[in-house]
């Protein structure tokens, strides 16, 4: 399976939202990325279910939602009837990983576990038979347009080789600085969604960003 490009809808322009969506609509992505802050876990906040609700009638490609917050499993059924198809919680954020990995799936969605740059790999060797995606930071979560954590690259790696071995079918997911020099690494290191942000909404032409960015 050739892997996919998930833009962040957090860079896109909220004063034209539904002409970003559909551009997105009409691009080679495969996902809509959707930052979901509390400004509790991570020093910002960004927006939640009324934008979530606009995504949710305009998006024609699967919403993956990342939560970038405190206490996560209280709201997986809000984020299912808000139309997330992928969320994706941070193991520093879940008391009860397990738990909340069961909750997602019950309720109909993939499962996604993300990892800040500090956290190791082996945290997850416990579940990482029972997820659907790992999302590895390569930047500090909180605010988009930082400068890509190089160490991202040996951490997918061994990745790859943890899930390999382990007989699990999670994707391996790179949030954070993503750009046209550094994506084509990624996806020799093992690397199957990549999420953009500045690097879409920020091109003159983001169609074409996309299509570059999709390619092998």
């Amino acid at each position: 399976m050739s892997h996919l490009v998930a833009p962040s809808v957090l860079s896109a322009d909220f004063g034209n939202l539904q002409r970003d969506i559909e551009m997105i609509n009409a691009s080679d992505a495969d996902w809509f990325h959707v930052d979901i802050m509390d400004g509790l876990f991570v020093p910002n906040i960004s927006f939640g279910f009324p934008v979530l609700k606009v995504l949710q009638k305009y998006a024609k490609k699967p919403l993956d939602v990342h939560l970038m917050i405190e206490d996560p499993d209280r709201y997986t059924q809000a984020f299912k009837d808000a139309g997330a198809h992928t969320l994706t919680v941070h193991i520093e954020a879940s008391r009860h990983l397990h738990r909340n990995i069961q909750n997602i799936k019950a309720a109909g969605m993939k499962a996604g576990v993300a990892l800040n740059p500090h956290t190791n790999i082996h945290q997850l060797e416990d579940i990482i038979a029972d997820i659907d995606l790992v999302c590895v930071m390569s930047v500090n979560p909180g605010f988009g347009g930082q400068k890509f954590i190089e160490n991202t690259f040996a951490k997918v790696i061994a990745l790859k080789k943890m899930i390999t071995e382990r007989n699990s079918k999670a994707m391996i997911e790179i949030d954070g600085g993503v750009d046209l020099n550094n994506y084509h690494k990624l996806i020799v290191s093992g690397a199957d969604v990549l999420v953009a942000g500045n690097t879409v909404f920020g091109s003159e032409d983001p169609i074409n960003t996309i299509k570059q960015l999709k390619q092998v």
